[in-house]
């Protein structure tokens, strides 16, 4: 049986997706995997500053998660980020 999210909890992780970085982010660690700061700052083409701060909030929110690995993060989706994943790419199509 699953545990059904209350409002506040399921605004956590809205919040936590709001911003066009921060879907960017969500879209790219899904078609990749697990991508370090770095991979992310590459591909998205902005600041290692502002990424460092949206993966921040991304983890805070429970959408991904880290693992670290010696001196680098790499960031992979969390189970709600995979869910969260799937509707941005339906809300995307329609």
């Amino acid at each position: 049986m699953q545990k059904v999210k209350t409002a506040k909890q399921m605004e956590r992780h809205l919040k936590g997706v709001a911003n066009h970085y921060r879907i960017e982010i969500l879209l790219l660690v899904a078609q990749r995997g697990p991508m370090t700061l770095f991979d992310i700052v590459d591909e998205v083409g902005a600041n290692t500053k502002t990424i460092g701060e949206h993966t921040r909030r991304l983890f805070t929110a429970g959408l991904i998660d880290k693992k670290y690995r010696g001196k680098f993060v790499e960031h992979t989706l969390s189970p709600y980020g995979k869910t969260l994943v799937r509707f941005l790419k339906s809300f995307q199509r329609n």
